[in-house]
């Protein structure tokens, strides 16, 4: 592999430097560093941070592969900057098996446009009854870490003390859809004003809140991790805030959605909107915001959903939750936390890059940008502003709630283990 030289890149938005790649390895970084023999990438003005890493992504396959494939998805994700996903377990079938998980991880060492690390469900079928198999599917070529019911909650508290048991053996962490189902039955977005106004069945934020609370208190317990996905409301994150407090081990994670759209846009009925949990109020926002900010919140996930055409472009009842996320959640970072000076570039590689990658133990992820670490790196142009178009998305899918809207930031460059992924915006 040859070498390549990023020239005058500001580190993490620090003072510009120059960085050496030699093969899979960052070999010196500096000023006035040699160009012999190696390929430049002007970088002047330009952010590398360390490759991002996605702790809750939806590559759909196997079983979906209408909505998305490994391909595209991590297609995508090197599109956003993005080194490593981790893909949910909601597959067809679901991936709930060491067979199941295999397949995912050899179709991303296959593909290659970034790593792919499969999440393992917490129970058979998502059904919530009895425990998948998480030793086999950590035991198996790849590897499991994380694992999680994510669509569907682990609603039997018997069920969730069983699981943080199991995986608290090897070290595992499990991720929790907090939803209780009984409050939600028949809610179609957050519970509040807006739903009364327009006579849509209501998601209580109490739904959400009630179940970390269980969950937390479960995990220190058992003395096992438990990990918060795509946590929404102003409540939850006092909750967190308090199991940290006491010692707890739990780790939470907000949507770039989360941080930018209210319950507001509800009112178009456009269902690109409609999202699980669903978009809250603008008190919540910034509860979320300030939380990521101080750590209670500890990462960005995208909960990259793709859906097609025809399961969004219908009416609002009938349409599938979710949103597409991996080729715009640097820029929503940057909208929501870095132009408003509530995170400076080193925050955000924190947020996006190396806490994601400890807490699913992504290895060689997540690392400084120094002499001998792996050259996972993104580069990112801070300064440039445009309007999103989902035409020249990677992804199979375009469901996104931001076409038309002008965002900040731009992905030029993505390196895996010293392989250009994506070169000037297009991928390799």
């Amino acid at each position: 592999m040859s070498k390549t030289l990023i020239r005058g890149a500001k580190v993490l938005g620090g003072e510009p430097q120059d960085v050496l790649i030699d093969g899979g390895t960052i070999a010196e970084v500096g000023t006035g560093l040699s160009a012999e023999g190696a390929e430049v990438v002007e970088a002047e003005g330009k952010v590398l941070l360390p490759g991002l890493v996605d702790l809750h992504t939806h590559l759909r396959e196997p079983g979906r592969e209408d909505s998305e494939t490994v391909l595209t998805g991590t297609r995508a994700a090197a599109s956003g900057g993005y080194t490593t996903v981790f893909a949910m377990a909601n597959t067809f079938p679901v991936a709930d098996t060491a067979g199941v998980v295999e397949q995912v991880w050899r179709l991303g060492k296959e593909h290659g446009y970034c790593d792919v690390q499969p999440i393992g469900a917490v129970t058979v079928g998502l059904d919530g009854k009895k425990l998948a198999e998480l030793g086999a599917m950590h035991e198996s070529a790849a590897g499991v870490t994380v694992f999680s019911d994510d669509g569907k909650c682990v609603h039997d508290a018997v069920i969730m003390r069983r699981a943080l048991e199991y995986v608290k053996a090897f070290g595992g962490v499990v991720a929790q859809h907090a939803q209780e189902p009984r409050l939600t039955e028949g809610a179609e977005m957050n519970e509040g004003v807006v739903s009364a106004e327009l006579g849509l069945g209501g998601w209580p934020a109490v739904a959400e809140e009630s179940i970390i609370a269980r969950d937390v208190l479960l995990a220190d317990h058992v003395g096992s991790r438990v990990h918060i996905c795509h946590l929404s409301t102003a409540g939850s994150v006092e909750i967190v805030r308090w199991a940290k407090s006491r010692g707890i081990a739990v780790t939470a994670e907000v949507t770039p959605h989360h941080l930018l759209l209210t319950d507001e846009l509800v009112r178009s009925y456009d269902p690109v909107y409609k999202v699980n949990p669903p978009l809250r109020t603008e008190r919540d926002v910034m509860a979320l915001r300030e939380a990521l900010a101080d750590g209670t919140i500890d990462i960005v996930a995208t909960d990259h959903a793709p859906h097609p055409h025809e399961d969004k472009d219908c009416e609002w009842a009938a349409a599938a939750m979710g949103m597409v996320g991996l080729e715009t959640a640097l820029s929503v970072v940057q909208e929501t936390m870095v132009d408003t000076g509530l995170l400076d570039w080193a925050g955000v590689a924190d947020r996006m890059s190396v806490k994601p990658a400890q807490i699913g133990q992504a290895a060689g992820q997540g690392r400084p940008v120094s002499a001998g670490e792996p050259a996972n790196l993104t580069l990112v142009d801070t300064a440039y502003r445009g309007l999103v178009d989902p035409a020249g998305f990677a992804s199979r899918s375009r469901n996104t709630p931001y076409e038309g809207r002008e965002l900040p930031g731009r992905v030029t460059h993505t390196w895996l283990r010293g392989k250009a992924t994506l070169v000037d915006g297009k991928l390799t």
